[in-house]
């Protein structure tokens, strides 16, 4: 009786994919590596014996005249991390309407794991803290992935990592982000300016209706949203969900005559900025943590700091792969002949990497009490070193497999500037495991 055709989960990317992931990998990347920098700098600079000109840094107030004034950390926390945000949401809107995942049984995977990793960690956070001493109001801090600081680690350890995999850390991160947006808008709005509000959305349709129109004037469009931010900002919402609603009413699907869509073309102008200036810097402003003999003892005593490093390391390892577990078996697909879970675990461990909006959350969770914003600061920092490692730990087991799918994946014999697997025949492609219609084979590994 011939084998049933099945789809395979972490299935070989198509090349227009695969050649945007790697784009998108080199950029993230490299900015990881600067944010790792801003980060030492940071904790050096706060631990020095001129900590105090570092306090005083982020402390500097910036005033636009007539409308509003921040210091610094907010201004990057707000401002910088919108950027960041905006690009979020642009990469999101790509890959649900023109990319691998507008198939909606693709989409299911990352979007589950998604979701998983972040209720887990919650859940981890808030066991961990019912007792006597304990915030349970810090949950959130442990729920968002740093996709700048994972990918970094990820080209440290798993460079020839299969491109299926890195593509799944990607696309989960991404979905991450947005999630974590959600949160910020639903749980830390005290009170809404709704005069503000109705002027920010309508703003916002003015921006989507130029974009239905074809309108291709910048000096429209940068005025038009910084209007949207700074509405956002008033009506007493976070302003970083100002990026992401411009990024998700962006273009992203292309004309006939257009070689980028708008949303392209935005994407690739501020993923730089985004990646080798802003999140630095919002880094550089906010992961300056104290450490003292007290916060060092209260990372294994303060239920705070127990709860944020159990929800990083643990939270979200579990919660990613039983969410993808799920995901497969929703789907009625298996995971790919050469791949086994452990992988998708060490996937897990490093979305476990939590910085950039760990850190925004802690200061939102805990806006009134400086010294556990320093607590659930220090427990994020901690965790997300322990998280990398033990990513590296359980990716390096299986480092020779991972090798040699990459090299299938990029072989290039005939030298044309495009992988054989791609101009591969159906019994080829077979016999590499890389397309939807393989016959079910047990998982390895």
């Amino acid at each position: 009786m011939p084998g049933r055709a099945v789809r395979n989960a972490f299935h070989r990317l198509s090349l227009a994919e695969s050649t945007t992931v790697a784009d998108v990998l080199r950029r993230e990347t490299s900015g990881g590596l600067l944010l790792l920098v801003a980060t030492v700098v940071a904790m050096a600079w706060a631990n020095s014996p001129v900590a105090d000109s570092y306090d005083q840094l982020r402390t500097t107030v910036v005033a636009v005249p007539g409308l509003l004034g921040l210091d610094l950390e907010h201004w990057a926390g707000e401002g910088l991390l919108a950027v960041f945000f905006l690009v979020a949401g642009l990469e999101l809107k790509r890959e649900f309407v023109v990319g691998d995942l507008s198939d909606r049984r693709e989409a299911v995977l990352p979007v589950v794991a998604a979701v998983c990793g972040m209720v887990v960690p919650a859940v981890v956070y808030i066991a961990v803290n019912v007792g006597d001493g304990g915030r349970p109001a810090g949950w959130a801090v442990p729920v968002a992935t740093d996709i700048a600081f994972a990918l970094a680690v990820l080209a440290i350890v798993g460079q020839r990592l299969p491109t299926a995999l890195r593509a799944f850390l990607l696309s989960l991160a991404v979905v991450d982000d947005l999630l974590a947006i959600v949160v910020v808008a639903i749980f830390f709005t005290a009170s809404i300016n709704f005069p503000s509000l109705l002027i920010a959305i309508g703003l916002l349709a003015a921006f989507a209706g130029l974009q239905y129109l074809r309108v291709a004037r910048w000096w429209l469009y940068v005025p038009l949203g910084l209007a949207v931010w700074f509405f956002v900002h008033d009506a007493g919402v976070h302003a970083t969900v100002a990026g992401v609603a411009i990024g998700l009413v962006t273009r992203v699907r292309r004309d006939h005559d257009e070689h980028e869509s708008p949303a392209e073309r935005l994407e690739h102008r501020l993923r730089p900025l985004s990646a080798s200036f802003c999140i630095p810097v919002f880094a550089l402003l906010t992961a300056g943590v104290a450490l003292s003999g007290e916060s060092v003892t209260g990372m294994v005593t303060s239920p705070v700091a127990l709860g944020v490093a159990a929800g990083l390391v643990v939270g979200k390892a579990v919660g990613i792969t039983g969410g993808a577990w799920v995901a497969v078996r929703l789907t009625r697909a298996e995971l790919s002949p050469q791949l086994a879970w452990s992988d998708v675990a060490g996937i897990g461990l490093l979305a476990g990497i939590g910085f950039t909006v760990s850190l925004l959350l802690a200061e939102l969770s805990f806006a009134d009490e400086p010294q556990l914003v320093e607590t659930a600061k220090t427990a994020v920092l901690a965790a997300s070193v322990l998280a990398a490692l033990l990513a590296t730990v359980v990716l390096r087991r299986r480092q020779a497999v991972h090798v040699a799918l990459w090299e299938i994946e990029h072989a290039d014999v005939d030298d044309d500037g495009v992988p054989d697997i791609h101009q591969a025949g159906p019994r080829e492609v077979e016999q590499h495991g890389g397309g939807d219609d393989d016959a079910s084979r047990p998982p390895s590994g």
